[in-house]
């Protein structure tokens, strides 16, 4: 069983209701920006083994996608650095699904995957974040096929690993292994359509495609447009641009040979302006605040999922209610279709690229939050740099067609953060379409697009610095522990505590009237309140970790917002 259970409440979310009589979890179309007909789910029962010190410690069977931690899982075991984590399953295939080439992805699996296909080695990974895919064409067959997976998870700190960690407590939360996220098939034609990268602007948008043939067609709005090469600019009559009030989506399908993929797109753009000496950031050359709330991602049954997608899609209509217009993924990269969500129900999104090497309390924590907040940087292993390197890379290639994604924060509060300015220049060059914030917190580097820092224990004073708008990346961390519905009865981690709901409420109001809103007079553009909802000890959300629980009301907050977007409109916008 995992650590510390007994002195821990098992929380149950509402959305496991949606997987009680469900074979197969997390069964929606798991990329929604390039979706074809052919998919096999092999999400649901698997065959699981630990190997450790040479034996079966455990054989059982496991629920996918969900980790083996996890209770949704059925194995909720701590897994140890030496165990390989190995996942069976048989399946059938009809002979009508096989095309010229099959692909077998899988979402995320941490941190070390081998994939074998009908008893061949197809593929290895190393990481635990973004999706693999192997090419399985020569030995898929009509009838059945057979996958296994073996994974080991050291927690290797080389590795961007998050918050995760051996010792849960605080603010590090629960190991997660093996594989968290969907495992399907799909079956392609030769030369079949491999990406696109979708560029918007405020009258049209420009559609890069990798693969395919020479010659294709895009069909919009019952239109057919036929063009030669990688690449088409589509003018849009009378644009509707995408904002978080109104987030309009378009929608097209694109035709090359015997391929046929259906995708989507928004019209917006992003970017910094300044005026009477202030900068601030843009949607669609309009100023914008964004009001937003620090994300974590971590759920009670599933830890790094939900039991199912309506779990993500209610904790963003959930905050919309309270007037929130954008949320902080906090060092984590979730799977494609929460961001989808964003982009239908209009969340911008301030995504976090995600933390490897060694954290210290003293040096990352304790000193900056007193004085110490620059002149700190890392150092790291080549090997570290180059994990480093492929997923800040293969983020900013997963997220680029997202419209909701605006924002990239590349290292927070000093975690492991080495060559700062250079990670700036590289990223900034990949994706020139977004804002980076290099240095969340402190340990400040010249080379970054905003201001940004951290306040938790005393008032809010910012100060401007030329050319850079102002974002207070994290504040509050509030404290109101419900009863019933907290993870351990025994610890509280927060940074300020409540005993009754409207002392809770009536505090948080009281912070934003008194000290957030007047910022704006300063030059704030953007406030992140930590946070959407409590995670294990941590109990500082506006949600309690089951969901079930609203801490403040919703008009009330929505109000509040109101006022905030008031004030901010007077500042930068009449």
């Amino acid at each position: 069983m995992n650590k510390d259970i007994t002195n821990t409440v098992e929380l149950s979310t509402d959305y496991e209701n949606d997987i009680i009589n469900c074979d197969i979890p997390f069964s929606e179309y798991p990329r929604p920006q390039l979706k074809r007909d052919s998919y096999i789910c092999l999400n649901g029962k698997w065959r699981f083994r630990i190997i450790r010190d040479g034996g079966v410690y455990l054989n059982s069977t496991i629920t996918l996608p969900f980790c083996p931690e996890s209770r949704l899982s059925g194995i909720e075991a701590e897994i140890k650095d030496e165990d390989v984590l190995v996942y069976d399953r048989e399946f059938i295939v009809d002979e009508s699904f096989i095309k010229a080439k099959t692909l077998l992805h899988i979402g995320a699996s941490d941190q070390y995957t081998r994939i074998f296909f009908n008893e061949t080695e197809v593929g290895y990974n190393e990481g635990g974040y973004l999706p693999i895919t192997c090419d399985v064409s020569r030995l898929i067959k009509s009838g059945e096929n057979r996958i296994r997976i073996k994974v080991k998870d050291p927690l290797c700190l080389d590795l961007p690993y998050g918050k995760q960690t051996k010792k849960r407590g605080g603010m590090w939360y629960t190991k997660v292994s093996g594989i968290w996220q969907t495992v399907w098939l799909e079956s392609i034609p030769n030369n079949a359509i491999s990406a696109l990268k979708i560029t918007p602007d405020t009258h049209g948008v420009n559609i890069e495609v990798c693969g395919g043939n020479k010659k294709k067609t895009l069909i919009f709005e019952g239109k057919e447009y036929s063009f030669a090469g990688n690449s088409i600019y589509l003018i849009v009559d009378e644009p509707k641009l995408w904002t978080p009030d109104s987030p309009h989506l378009y929608e097209f399908e694109l035709v090359s040979g015997e391929d046929r993929v259906s995708s989507y797109f928004a019209l917006r753009t992003v970017r910094i302006k300044e005026k009477n000496g202030k900068s601030y950031i843009t949607l669609n050359g309009k100023p914008i605040f964004c009001h937003g709330l620090l994300d974590q991602g971590y759920f009670p049954d599933g830890i790094f999922l939900p039991a199912s997608e309506r779990g993500f899609r209610e904790d963003i209509l959930r905050m919309k209610a309270c007037g929130f217009n954008m949320l902080r993924k906090h060092i984590k990269l979730e799977p494609d279709i929460f961001y989808y969500y964003c982009d239908k129900y209009g969340m911008l999104v301030f995504q976090d690229m995600i933390n490897s090497g060694r954290y210290s309390f003293l040096v990352d924590t304790a000193l900056p939050t007193v004085f110490l907040k620059k002149g700190i940087s890392h150092k790291a292993t080549k090997e570290r740099k180059a994990h480093f390197d492929a997923t800040c890379y293969g983020i900013i290639n997963a997220l680029y067609n997202h419209p909701s994604v605006v924002y990239y924060t590349i290292f927070n509060e000093g975690w492991g953060q080495f060559d700062a300015s250079e990670y700036y220049a590289k990223l900034k060059t990949a994706d020139p379409t977004r804002i980076y914030d290099t240095t969340s917190g402190w340990f400040k580097v010249n080379e970054s697009d905003v201001e940004s820092d951290h306040v938790y224990f005393k008032p809010i004073k910012l100060k401007a610095v030329d050319g850079k708008p102002m974002v207070l990346s994290e504040f509050g961390g509030y404290v109101y522990k419900v009863d019933g519905h907290s993870f351990n009865p025994n610890k509280t981690y927060g940074y300020k505590f409540f005993k009754t709901q409207k002392e809770f409420e009536d505090a948080l109001v009281a912070l934003y009237e008194n000290e957030v809103i007047p910022a704006i007079d300063d030059g704030l553009c953007a406030a992140v309140y930590t946070q959407v909802s409590d995670v294990e000890d941590e109990t500082n959300g506006l949600l309690s970790y089951d969901r079930k629980i609203l801490k403040v009301s919703d008009k009330r907050m929505n109000t509040l917002a109101q006022k905030l977007y008031e004030k901010f409109d007077l500042e930068f916008v009449l």
